[in-house]
């Protein structure tokens, strides 16, 4: 199958498997940047600004990294820069990724019967014409009782400290657990397919 983005390139400014698979499942071949920047030195008391900001400065390091090294040649092919990121809110408290394993265990254990909600922003810019769309997405995740056994395998696993919230909707191990998803699953997932569409 072809890619759906022949016409033009892109780049997914994220390190993110949950946001890559998303991508590539759209049909769409792209090439991968992280943009490694200090997102604690970034505060918004709204989750909505603070998403938005963050996908904006992981954009702009980018894009100096970019200009640096000389990456941008000229060509026909417009090329677009997605980048994006995600918190969950616990009781109006903004989670970014667990510092340890035990605010991971506590984040969870919250989470068990109770709800999160899951904020993410898309921001794409193209780099070509210097243009710049962003947009956030909730969703409210509600759960069932989750057991103390699977929430000592998901810490063991370690993958869940390097997500928002330590909440990890698509992992096996907490997907039966998933009673409601109010929005959308790839929101939650870190990547709105709606916002992240460039058609």
């Amino acid at each position: 199958m072809a890619p759906k983005n022949l016409s033009f390139k892109i780049i997914l400014g994220s390190s993110s498997m949950a946001r890559r698979k998303i991508l590539a499942d759209m049909g769409y071949e792209f090439t991968l940047m992280t943009a490694d920047i200090d997102e604690k030195s970034i505060r918004k008391d709204n989750a909505e600004e603070l998403v938005v900001a963050l996908a904006e400065a992981k954009a702009d390091a980018i894009m100096s990294r970019l200009k640096t090294t000389d990456h941008m040649e000229e060509n026909t092919h417009p090329t677009l820069l997605i980048t994006a990121d995600t918190v969950a809110v616990y009781q109006g408290i903004i989670r970014e990724k667990p510092s340890s394993k035990e605010e991971a265990r506590h984040f969870i254990k919250c989470y068990s019967s109770g709800q999160a909600t899951v904020v993410g922003s898309v921001v794409v810019t193209n780099l070509t014409k210097g243009i710049r769309k962003g947009a956030w997405e909730r969703s409210e995740v509600y759960f069932h009782e989750i057991p103390d056994e699977v929430i000592d395998s998901l810490i063991e696993e370690g993958i869940i400290l390097n997500v928002a919230g330590g909440l990890m909707l698509e992992h096996p191990l907490t997907l039966p657990f998933v009673d409601t998803v109010i929005g959308t699953a790839d929101s939650v997932m870190g990547l709105p397919r709606a916002t992240a569409s460039a058609d």
